[in-house]
């Protein structure tokens, strides 16, 4: 009775911790370009994460569940080792004020439990790990070659100015339609590391999982919200543009990974996407030189690491030392 007590407080409070470092990115593009308040963006993203949870959550939810270790593994020991692992590293990161991949350091827990049993299905790593690469690589240049269309002003493209400004309403409206993309885009993929180990764990099933997680999740854009001001004010101030820009690009590389059942880092899709233009605006070498973005890599670099190493030591202490 106490282990699931203990499990259900993991749980709510990894949600949450995991809604909190996505709702910056999200949401920080509206938010950064002055056109939502704060309130307002956390219930938009309560809403649509649910939704995008419930009608794309499952094959990330199954990749998690099967894919990273045996399922024989997945007891419930282990679930609450994954969970207090991803969700302690978590933490860190949001006290920081940092977003950070909610789905690097829930694998990177998983994986934590596979390398003490020495049984990880590698073959799944090799096929995820192009997703993993290249798709904050795409974000980034896609979103740069876009931004360009605009940025600098110049004569071949002050006409776009002049509708931009003419029709400024309707791109505000735009602009609240892509971020629910995005915050619906991250409830395909990231809900999906609180429901897989219990999944594989047999403690609920998907969809039920799904639907009792994606509420928590959202509700932690309430709880941690200090990281909507990190990525949308302080690496660059994003205008209608650049924020519709950035929106589309990673909410819809974030569905893609989720439909090939892909746990993605949305978070560093969006912030490379929001590294690019400031590189447009600011310059390539005052963009990476802000020290915002030296301590974004170096949480990115951190946390996962930190999560397999406490993963791989409490689980050395349950079965190697306590057995």
């Amino acid at each position: 009775m106490i282990k699931y007590s203990l499990l259900t407080i993991l749980v709510i409070f990894f949600a949450l911790n995991m809604g909190g470092a996505n709702f910056g990115a999200s949401f920080a593009a509206a938010h950064g370009g002055k056109i939502l308040t704060k309130r307002r963006a956390q219930l938009l993203f309560i809403i649509f994460v649910f939704l995008g949870a419930v009608f794309i959550g499952k094959p990330v939810s199954d990749t998690l569940a099967n894919k990273i270790i045996p399922r024989e593994y997945l007891k419930l020991d282990v679930v609450l080792i994954i969970l207090a692992s991803a969700t302690a590293s978590l933490f860190l990161a949001n006290r920081l004020r940092v977003p950070q991949s909610t789905s690097f350091v829930a694998i990177g827990a998983i994986a934590g439990v596979g390398l003490y049993f020495k049984n990880l299905y590698t073959g799944n790593f090799l096929y995820m790990l192009p997703f993993w690469v290249l798709l904050p690589i795409i974000g980034y240049f896609l979103t740069f070659f876009l931004g360009k269309i605009v940025y600098p002003p110049r004569k071949s493209n002050f006409w776009i100015y002049e509708r931009l400004v003419n029709h400024k309403d309707r791109l505000r409206k735009f602009i609240v339609i892509a971020s629910c993309y995005n915050a619906f885009s991250i409830g395909t993929n990231n809900v999906a590391n609180a429901v897989g180990p219990l999944m594989g764990a047999g403690l609920v099933s998907g969809m039920l999982g799904l639907l009792l997680i994606a509420p928590v999740f959202g509700l932690g854009g309430i709880m941690f919200h200090e990281s909507l001001n990190t990525t949308g004010e302080k690496i660059v101030p994003l205008g209608l543009f650049s924020a519709t820009i950035i929106c589309f690009v990673t909410g819809t590389l974030i569905i893609i990974a989720s439909i090939f059942g892909v746990p993605q880092s949305f978070v560093m899709i969006k912030v490379a996407a929001i590294f690019a233009i400031s590189g447009l605006k600011r310059g390539q070498r005052t963009t990476f030189a802000n020290p915002v973005t030296r301590t974004t890599y170096l949480t990115w670099i951190i946390t996962p690491i930190m999560a397999v190493t406490t993963s791989y030591v409490l689980t050395w202490l349950r079965y190697g030392v306590f057995g």
